[in-house]
């Protein structure tokens, strides 16, 4: 599994680069020729992880030799992290699918793409006219073109379930902070005196633009306070850490909401003018006290006040981060509810608008193309298959959806059909084996992917698409301070004859389901429509491949109407109590908790690391080097626990649940809560097809129960207890 000069020179994809037609034995030789060699530099955007940060592709040769950032791209500017640097590499992975795949028992044979779409056709009309619209489903993780064309494919055959990743990712934050706010904000980095985090993680969780602006806030003197059950690499460029118990911030939230109140230090103007519901936020904050708080925490009466005053002194220059996944992602029981406090307690700050504070940044205008043309199909009239918005399911949930419900759909024979795209949900959600009897008691899967994964393996039909820097997608629009505009532009032409854009394959499909009105527009119209706003043409963008927008009236701070009913923060939500939950966020202990007599009990956590994006790029032989190099497969374990134990550091140590038992080797680090055990979730690659990741490392989600919070309908990904001793 080593990254040894000899593998390198032997893998089908790199010896064409580096032989050629002359045998080549000396690699640093032929690394200096090749830095002498002219190069050309073609723009896109990266396909590491969600953020399309923009990217510069150099080539030499007519080959991928490096990457760098994309200096007009408002994410990137002009730098990029490991993950991109990693990603190019998939263009010339060995593992990666060339041609159209049917199941044949329990295995795949080359299909045409005629063949496969008209099968694939014939099947859908099948049972979309025995079962309805509601039985099929579209799952995926978030591209432009994936959006455009997802949605109008299903909503042109009226049918209404469209899942994401995110209900094990951010799904609570969605809900929480757009009960409160209208919709989840960004805070205004550079220029934020102080910052609360908690558990969001800048500094592997990356997105370079915002790594930048949170250097200059520091270098400005800004400090950055981050709570967290672990030390993160944020934590360590940050200015203070404090370790929580897990599953405990909501606790810490209205602890200091507490503090702000009783002691007159929140900004009662704007809490009078700018919002609604504080009367009903205020009675429960009261009722928890620093002193109730730091049994739950773990974290020092003392320590929160400071933090609370702190916070004040600072106001409303301040902000108390958004997070992504975090702690009120999709982790705990509580987390929808957290999400939701911490709204309350940026408000209480009075920082809403103001700078330093949490922002509202807009996109750019896109242009489109005429109706007529490029006519919108109706809505669907059906519920969805996964609950999602629907009464006496998860009313609450945003649209991104309830996949783990919807599995459950599917092994009961409720959903029938389902196209992925882009997506691995059996790896990338809790209990693969639950997500693999809902795959697989489907009629019809047809995954669209570039490799075999693990969600393919269960695929009747495989479709492939070509690698990011083989294809043109949709033009898309991004909002910040300066809002970008940017384009995944064809870099090179596609290494295999028998792949297809998604465009293309949904189009296909459209034309044998009689709905091709909805695809009269071609892609390429669709991005001269989207830059005719802007007086650029398609080929001067191609050439460029990002800009920032200069807008036509400068960002101004300032509070606004909110999205929210009454247009303004809302402590108390109408919506959340007409479903039959607590008006306010009011306190609710984590699911499960360790038994604390028990040495070998642990809550299990997992997060971000700098160098891996989920479980995508385990498969990228670089970025996986990484990892073996320092050890980035390990569990962390706190050394009091450890000696408990007789661990020491390196020993291959024992996880079991109820779910699974798996070895791996330990970290034994003070930089982990002690009633936690932390595992990086990049791992544990079960498709053997994917042959650099395969086998490596072990996965959290093997671990954890497929379960749904209530109100966002999130995976609660950190509510497991494992048992942990020396193999």
């Amino acid at each position: 599994m080593e990254l040894t000069r000899r593998r390198l020179l032997s893998t089908a994809s790199f010896s064409a680069a580096v032989v050629g037609t002359t045998p080549l034995l000396d690699i640093d030789r032929w690394l200096a020729a090749l830095a002498d060699a002219p190069a050309e530099v073609r723009p896109s955007t990266c396909n590491g992880c969600s953020s399309h940060c923009g990217m510069l592709v150099h080539l030499k040769g007519g080959r991928v030799w490096k990457v760098t950032g994309h200096p007009e791209h408002g994410r990137s500017l002009g730098r990029l992290c490991a993950r991109a640097h990693g990603a190019v590499s998939w263009l010339y992975d060995p593992d990666r699918l060339a041609q159209p795949l049917k199941r044949d028992g329990t295995r795949f044979r080359p299909i045409s793409w005629d063949h496969a779409l008209d099968e694939i056709a014939e099947r859908l009309k099948a049972i979309l006219a025995r079962h309805g619209p509601g039985a099929l489903f579209w799952s995926h993780n978030p591209r432009a073109d994936g959006v455009l064309y997802g949605t109008r494919f299903m909503h042109a055959l009226g049918a209404p379930t469209i899942v994401t990743h995110n209900a094990a990712c951010n799904t609570a934050l969605t809900a929480g902070f757009g009960a409160v706010l209208g919709r989840v904000p960004e805070v205004d980095l550079a220029r934020t005196r102080y910052l609360l985090l908690i558990g969001r993680n800048y500094a592997e969780g990356v997105r370079t633009s915002s790594s930048i602006a949170m250097g200059q806030a520091l270098a400005a003197g800004a400090k950055v306070v981050v709570v967290d059950p672990r030390h993160s690499a944020t934590a360590a460029i940050a200015s203070e850490w404090i370790p929580i118990r897990p599953g405990t911030d909501l606790a810490l939230v209205l602890a200091l909401a507490h503090v702000l109140i009783t002691e007159a230090r929140y900004d009662a103007a704007f809490v009078r003018e700018h919002t609604t519901g504080f009367e009903e936020f205020r009675t429960v904050a009261l009722a928890h006290t620093p002193e109730w708080a730091a049994v739950e925490t773990g974290i020092s009466a003392a320590t929160i006040r400071r933090v609370a005053r702190d916070l004040a002194g600072a106001k409303p220059h301040c902000a108390v981060d958004p997070s992504w996944k975090g702690a009120f992602g999709a982790n705990y029981l509580n987390s929808t509810d957290t999400a939701r406090a911490v709204a309350c307690l940026n408000a209480l700050l009075g920082n809403i608008g103001a700078e330093g504070g949490l922002v509202f940044y807009s996109g750019p205008r896109l242009g489109s193309p005429p109706a007529a043309r490029w006519p919108a199909p109706p809505r669907p009239t059906v519920a969805r298959a996964d609950g999602a918005g629907v009464a006496g399911e998860f009313p609450l949930a945003p649209a991104q959806g309830v996949p783990q419900h919807l599995m459950r759909k599917a092994a009961q024979g409720k959903v029938k059909a389902g196209i992925v795209v882009h997506h691995n949900p059996i790896r990338n959600f809790p209990d693969p084996k639950h997500m693999e009897a809902g795959m697989g008691a489907l009629d019809l899967l047809v995954v669209i992917d570039t490799h075999l994964t693990e969600t393919a393996r269960l695929a009747h039909y495989i479709l492939p698409e070509p690698c990011f820097l083989e294809q043109e997608e949709l033009i898309e629009g991004i909002p910040g301070e300066r809002a970008t505009i940017a384009m995944r532009t064809q870099v090179v032409p596609p290494r295999f004859a028998y792949t297809k854009p998604l465009p293309e394959i949904i189009e296909g499909l459209a034309r044998r389901m009689g709905i091709e009105r909805y695809f009269a527009v071609s892609l390429e119209e669709l991005n001269r429509a989207r830059l005719a706003p802007h007086g650029v043409t398609l080929e001067q963008f191609r050439r460029r491949g990002s800009m920032l927008v200069d807008p036509s009236t400068p960002f101004r701070y300032g509070m606004r109407r909110l999205e929210t009913p009454s247009g303004k923060v809302e402590f108390a939500s109408e919506r959340f109590a007409r479903a039959g939950f607590n008006a306010v966020p009011t306190w609710v202990p984590p699911k499960v908790r360790p038994d604390l007599a028990d040495p070998k009990a642990f809550r299990l956590i997992h997060g971000k690391q700098a160098f891996h994006s989920h479980t995508a790029t385990a498969n990228i032989p670089v970025l996986l080097q990484i990892t073996k190099d320092y050890g980035g497969e390990r569990i962390w374990i706190h050394p009091r626990r450890a000696a408990r134990l007789g661990i020491s550091d390196g020993d291959l140590v024992r996880v079991t649940s109820p779910l699974a038992a798996q070895t791996v080797r330990a970290r034994v680090t003070h930089r982990i809560h002690p009633e936690a055990a932390y595992l990086p979730a990049g791992y544990g690659r079960t498709s053997p097809y994917m042959r650099t990741g395969f086998g490596f490392g072990i996965s959290p989600n093997d671990h954890t129960v497929a379960d749904a919070e209530p109100i966002s309908g999130h995976a609660m990904m950190h509510e497991v207890i494992v048992w942990i001793e020396k193999a």
